[in-house]
């Protein structure tokens, strides 16, 4: 009996041993994906962060793909989890506070070295057939269990707007990794509680109405070619990635040879530097219009929100998602992470005097305004579901999560 003892002991261990070291495999290859997206990372990379050689990690995952698509899997997995555990609580309200909350903690262990880092989700369609249908399905049940926070919806028109709040949510957690570094840990609890007050508030006033007015930010374009040229690309880019926008794709979705790509452009990160300039300057200057406005700082920044929606959606947008910066050179990457920034503090700073004022209700105004950055930056990845309904209703829906909270039903009246 000691001998077969022995034996079992000996292939628990190893199974043990198997299981930390293929976790370790993945914890770096989901840093390597998060800095370099999921074609950019290699097996070397990922082998020298775990201090292997490369055969060890082949003898783990056979394909560079199988490895991404099990880091993404992990992701998906620990996300229904979170959610599983938010669905306990009785209320919407008090689910969305214990998911945020899962999430904090999370990121707070993370930052003691007691946890690592999810891959994000932002290379999903990049992935091949017929990895990428699965991990797709994986994503939208993802989507359905955060919609599910809200309850059923009894009308078509609860269930869109639910629809609304679960991506905001969703696109708010995945952003926090991004802001959150600027807080000492021991303040964390404080940005929680902050952040749902936006998310059961809203940062509009009690009893305000959602009436924007548009901002004309139409103007005569010096080069109509490389407008529509960097349209295209952001579009292609947005959906695949950087890494998986290839020259060529861009060049064929705008049925143009190689040649004439490199007519615009020097290079690829020139592209992808060239469309994010343009994406933050359509932000900067929608920001300056509105400022330019008589009313109130809830009326400008309304309008600032309506009028990058209204682009987002529509076949004129749309602007460039920040995870396209994955695989930029580091310098560049901070060059714009530099100016998405100057951009968050300058609806910080119409919120400051928006409370100041009156028509801004009082809350941290530097979270509120990441809040905002997650929702211009993902209503990208909405526009099909903007395309069900009128876009107006859509623009109004998607603006109340952050602009009322996600509890506020006032824009069903519109």
């Amino acid at each position: 009996m000691e001998a077969v003892g022995t034996v079992q002991d000996s292939a628990n261990g190893s199974t043990l041993r198997f299981r930390a070291k293929r976790d370790a495999i993945l914890a770096a290859a989901a840093q390597a994906i998060n800095e370099q997206s999921a074609k950019g990372m290699t097996f070397a990379d990922v082998a020298q962060r775990v201090g292997l050689n490369t055969t060890s990690v082949t003898y783990y995952f056979k394909r560079k793909e199988d490895l991404a698509a099990a880091c993404f899997e992990y992701t998906l997995e620990q996300l229904q989890l979170m959610l599983e555990d938010a669905m306990k609580q009785p209320t919407p309200q008090q689910r969305v506070a214990r998911y945020l909350a899962i999430n904090m903690d999370r990121l707070a262990r993370i930052q003691r070295g007691e946890a690592t880092s999810f891959a994000v989700l932002s290379d999903l369609r990049a992935m091949e057939e017929p990895v990428r249908g699965r991990l797709m399905t994986g994503w939208r049940d993802v989507f359905r269990r955060t919609r599910a926070l809200w309850g059923p919806g009894e009308t078509r028109a609860e269930t869109d707007l639910n629809g609304a709040r679960a991506h905001v949510l969703l696109e708010n957690t995945f952003w926090l990794p991004i802001w959150l570094v600027r807080y000492d840990p021991d303040q964390f609890d404080r940005v929680q509680q902050r952040l749902m007050a936006v998310f059961s508030q809203g940062i509009a006033p009690s009893g305000a109405a959602w009436a924007p007015a548009r901002i004309d930010l139409d103007h005569d374009e010096a080069e109509p070619g490389r407008e529509a040229f960097l349209l295209a690309a952001t579009r292609l880019i947005n959906e695949l990635g950087y890494r998986g926008a290839s020259v060529q794709k861009i060049a064929s979705q705008l049925n143009v040879t190689k040649g004439s790509f490199y007519h615009h452009l020097d290079a690829k990160d020139d592209l992808v530097i060239a469309c994010y300039k343009r994406s933050l300057d359509t932000i900067a200057n929608a920001q300056r219009l509105a400022g330019l406005e008589s009313g109130s700082y809830w009326q400008q920044l309304s309008s600032v929100i309506s009028t990058l929606l209204d682009i987002q959606f529509s076949e004129r947008g749309p602007l460039m998602r920040t995870t396209a910066l994955s695989g930029l050179p580091r310098s560049v990457r901070s060059a714009m992470v530099d100016r998405s920034n100057r951009i968050a503090r300058r609806y910080a700073g119409m919120m400051t005097d928006g409370i100041a004022e009156g028509s801004i209700r009082p809350i941290d105004p530097l979270i509120a305004a990441q809040a905002l950055m997650a929702l211009q930056n993902a209503a990208f990845d909405m526009r099909k579901w903007a395309g069900t309904m009128p876009r107006e209703r859509a623009i109004a829906f998607y603006a109340s999560t952050v602009c009322f909270g996600l509890f506020d039903n006032r824009v069903l009246a519109l």
